[in-house]
């Protein structure tokens, strides 16, 4: 019976090693994208600019 509470017990701690993983990948992907879409916006906002300023 001590042999399936530590298998068991070491699964837990597997299984919440992984949830912390996916979790940090998670907002390390989140930042990825949210940097991308803020440096797009800057350029439509000078590509607007600029179309709007020759006419």
């Amino acid at each position: 019976m001590d042999e399936n509470a530590q298998i068991s017990a070491e699964m837990i701690l597997i299984m919440g090693a992984l949830l912390i993983i996916v979790i940090v990948a998670g907002q390390f992907i989140i930042n990825i994208a949210q940097q991308i879409a803020s440096g797009i916006q800057v350029d439509l906002d000078t590509a607007r600019n600029t179309t709007l300023n020759r006419m």
